[in-house]
């Protein structure tokens, strides 16, 4: 098994969020030591430590969640679906991959709501909205008329005829 720093050294000094390579030396400037598993903060207030592990165990969960939908091709996927739920697939992903756009913008110091970025979302928004109509549509419940028709005529009560209980009782009589 190679060192950390070998593994370090293939992956590229630093690693990424999560990464086992975040050492205080790839860490720079922010002065954490990770591996150690001390953490010693010294550029950014106690107050939104929380706020940033927890955005940090979100991107692990979203890079996870990323790494099973990428695990399976997209023509293997979309072959098992109908065109409805493959527009979802398709939508889903795109919103995704501009909501990530977005975090990344917000952490560069980019103002996303000034970004084209904004309305990529909108635009998406507006189709997953169209979906989720045609979804509703389906799933609505439709009238059949003839079963309707015959619920209100048997549920009806109508009257019996006149001469049709005086045959009856004739009936009774008789016998």
């Amino acid at each position: 098994m190679p060192s950390s720093t070998a593994a370090c050294a293939l992956e590229g000094v630093g690693g990424g969020v999560g990464s086992p390579c975040r050492t205080a030396a790839s860490e720079g400037q922010r002065g954490l030591n990770i591996m150690a598993g001390e953490e010693i903060n010294e550029d950014y207030p106690v107050e939104i430590h929380e706020y940033l592990s927890t955005f940090e165990n979100s991107i692990g969960a979203v890079d996870e969640m990323l790494k099973t939908m990428m695990s399976v091709s997209r023509n293997e996927l979309l072959q098992k679906l109908d065109p409805l739920e493959q527009a979802k697939v398709d939508l889903v992903s795109a919103y995704t991959l501009n909501s990530m756009f977005w975090v990344y913008l917000a952490t560069q110091g980019v103002n996303p709501k000034e970004h084209p970025v904004k309305q990529e979302l909108e635009r998406i928004r507006v189709y997953m909205n169209r979906v989720k109509e045609i979804t509703d549509k389906k799933k609505a419940g439709k009238l059949d008329r003839a079963a309707a028709s015959r619920f209100v005529k048997n549920a009806l009560w109508e009257p019996k005829p006149k001469n049709a209980s005086k045959i009856a009782n004739k009936g009774k009589s008789k016998s």
